[in-house]
């Protein structure tokens, strides 16, 4: 007899061969009816282990269980596009018979399965797989694991040299399989039971990948799809997916004229008048509260000598990421971060404990190579501007020093219009400088620091920067998409890698610590996401036309033109519409082009005047005078309100 204690239903003493499902049949049948896997703790194992497993297996001794349920276990909807992405092999399986399959994995919002095919598979051929998947849905499935020999599994995938590579690199000498209907998979699982609990599904797009995503490898087919347990779940999904298309900047900055791309210059945008206003603002703002928080704007070159990128640890930890160019015979890199040029600048002389905390912030423009399937318009290029700053401080002022970065962060991001983010602290990379007593140490800072101002956070293993662990903040949109964009990195190698020193209050030499931080991270991209988190109707102090005048008229131009220079003169981005067209399809043209505000001038207005005011965000019209207007106008742009 065995031990198996539920989480949520109790305990009970079962025979040994005993699965999950029966014991939890015995305590609570719709429980055990509900639940789709499991996640254990196996005293004959390591009791401290706790793994995922089928709602099927069997333990071998006693064991703790925690019953995992469609919608109340963020990870019940991984195992259930892990599932699907089988019953879509299966299905492109049956319709092709002649496939062969690579890796199909359960990603953020769905699954892929990479493949290889003779001949073509196009958009137009999903529907047929989808029709395929939902009949075997039907058919009531089930996923059945077994475990084999590495021996036994080549046999079975002898014709497939995937899943061959796979298993080469696989230690273990048994590895487990799942079928479900007649496909088999090599595959970890866990798995839903049954397709029965498949509620919905959706192919969604079809692309080409390489194998292993190695470019030198052969190219596959990817397709891309989604399931739920519930039908309104896939609903308000496909909903969501169709705003985000609205609201894509790439389609938002070619409607409005912001910015482009091009051949000649692949994953680097080209900033057009307007988008470069737009620019202006965010960093117009960004200097103000700097200015207000100490710090001092410095520049530093683009290019630097390969020495000093040795020096700092890039060669050895970011070489493949960098852009290299040869000048008077030597070697130099174009800069991927900004660190060891205000290393450089904070060597240029000596500095005393007294004037520490030294914050030197840069907007610097970097470089890094990225490869050109992962550029994503302004989300992922290949030049932009970091807004960088570096704290040089003792250990005693680093509680403070992070304490007022998190606030200055959470600030700023408000003014922008986020009120939600969520934090991940990122512990010591594969590759990193430094002992692990200094990692050990910079961890429990920045872990003390987050605890201490109550704020919530999740680990993030083995993903901090090379130089130090790091805070990232991922805010949230009105799509529910989060965003990595702040970052708080603590840093004691580069300080040791640089010999940089300050003279403390004993006249003796000391070594500082070094805080990397961001705020907005990427300036393209912030903005990428803010015209997105808008739909490109930004608040009228970011919009870069901010006004527009629409006389019903040509009548009516001249009281138009002092009206312009009225606005022009107070500082307002304005334009008049003088087009000889309705003023239905003005107004119109001003919504497309996401004018925060209309200002109508007819007859009325001219012999009063007045003017008659648009708000594109409320729509209602109101009639006032030029000087009322501009003093209600001022205080949204100078309060840089989201609301107007």
């Amino acid at each position: 007899m065995i031990n198996i204690k539920f989480e949520d239903l109790g305990e009970i003493e079962v025979k040994k061969g005993s699965s999950i499902k029966e014991a939890a049949e015995l305590l609570d049948k719709k429980s055990s009816k509900d639940a789709i896997a499991a996640e254990i703790t196996d005293s004959s194992k390591d009791p401290t282990i706790e793994i995922l497993v089928d709602i099927d297996y069997i333990p071998d001794g006693d064991t703790s269980v925690r019953l995992i349920y469609p919608g109340k276990d963020e990870r019940s909807l991984e195992i259930l596009n892990h599932s699907t992405a089988h019953i879509m092999a299966a299905a492109i399986k049956k319709i092709y018979p002649e496939v062969k399959f690579a890796i199909g994995p359960s990603i953020k919002n769905g699954f892929y399965y990479d493949f290889e095919i003779d001949g073509n598979i196009s958009q137009e051929d999903l529907p047929a797989i989808e029709k395929q998947m939902k009949k075997m849905i039907g058919g009531n499935h089930v996923f059945k694991r077994s475990d084999i020999s590495k021996k036994q599994a080549a046999d079975i995938f002898s014709e497939n040299q995937f899943k061959l590579e796979l298993l080469n690199e696989i230690p273990e000498n048994e590895v487990s399989i799942y079928q479900s209907g007649d496909f088999i998979d090599l595959c970890r699982g866990p798995h839903i039971p049954s397709s029965s609990k498949i509620g919905a599904i959706k192919l969604l797009s079809i692309a080409g990948a390489y194998w292993r995503g190695n470019e030198k490898n052969k190219m596959l087919i990817r397709i891309y799809g989604t399931s739920f347990y519930k039908r309104e779940d896939l609903k308000e999904y496909l909903d969501r997916i169709e705003k985000a298309r609205q609201s894509d900047h790439r389609k938002i900055g070619k409607e409005l004229d912001l910015f482009s791309f091009h051949n000649e210059a692949p994953g680097f945008p080209f900033f057009h008048p307007k988008g470069m206003i737009i620019r202006d603002m965010i960093l117009q703002y960004w200097r103000e509260e700097h200015h207000r928080e100490g710090y001092m704007e410095v520049s530093t070159p683009m290019i630097l000598c390969n020495d000093l990128w040795k020096t700092s640890g890039h060669w050895d930890n970011y070489k493949e990421n960098m852009y290299f160019v040869e000048i008077d015979e030597k070697d130099y890199a174009v800069k991927p971060m900004n660190c060891p040029g205000n290393i450089i600048i904070y060597k240029n002389k000596q500095h005393s404990y007294k004037e520490l905390p030294l914050k030197y912030a840069e907007l610097g423009l970097v470089h890094r190579h990225e490869k050109s399937g992962v550029l994503h318009g302004l989300f992922r290029v290949r030049n932009f501007t970091q807004d960088d700053a570096h704290i040089f401080c003792t250990d005693e002022q680093l509680f403070d020093q992070i304490g007022n970065i998190i606030n200055l962060i959470d600030r700023m991001y408000k003014v922008f219009g986020f009120d939600k983010y969520f934090i991940e602290l990122s512990t010591r990379p594969e590759k990193s400088l430094g002992s692990r007593e200094m990692w050990n140490k910079a961890e429990a800072i920045l872990k003390d620091i987050t605890e201490s101002k109550n704020i919530d956070y999740s680990i993030n293993e083995g993903d901090g920067a090379f130089y130090g662990p790091k805070i990232d903040f991922h805010i949230q949109d009105c799509l529910e998409r989060t965003w990595q964009c702040a970052t708080i990195q603590l840093d004691f190698a580069m300080p040791e890698k640089f010999d940089i020193q300050y003279i403390g209050e004993d006249n003796e030499r000391h070594r500082p610590v070094m805080i990397h931080r961001t705020v907005l991270g990427s300036i393209e991209r912030f903005m990428g996401i803010l015209l997105e988190q808008y739909s490109g109707n930004l608040p009228p102090w970011l919009a870069p036309e901010q006004i527009i005048i629409l006389p019903i008229s040509d009548r009516y131009l001249d009281y138009c033109e002092k009206v312009f220079e009225e606005l022009r003169k107070n500082g307002c981005r304005v334009s008049i519409d003088s087009r000889v067209e309705s003023l239905n399809k003005k107004i119109r043209q001003a919504e497309m082009n996401r004018i925060p505000y209309m200002i109508i001038i007819g007859e009325k207005e001219e012999s009063s005047s007045t003017i008659t005011v648009r708000k594109k965000a409320g729509k209602e019209m109101k009639q006032a005078g030029l000087s009322d207007f501009l003093k209600s106008f001022k205080t949204a742009v100078n309060s840089r309100s989201i609301k107007y």
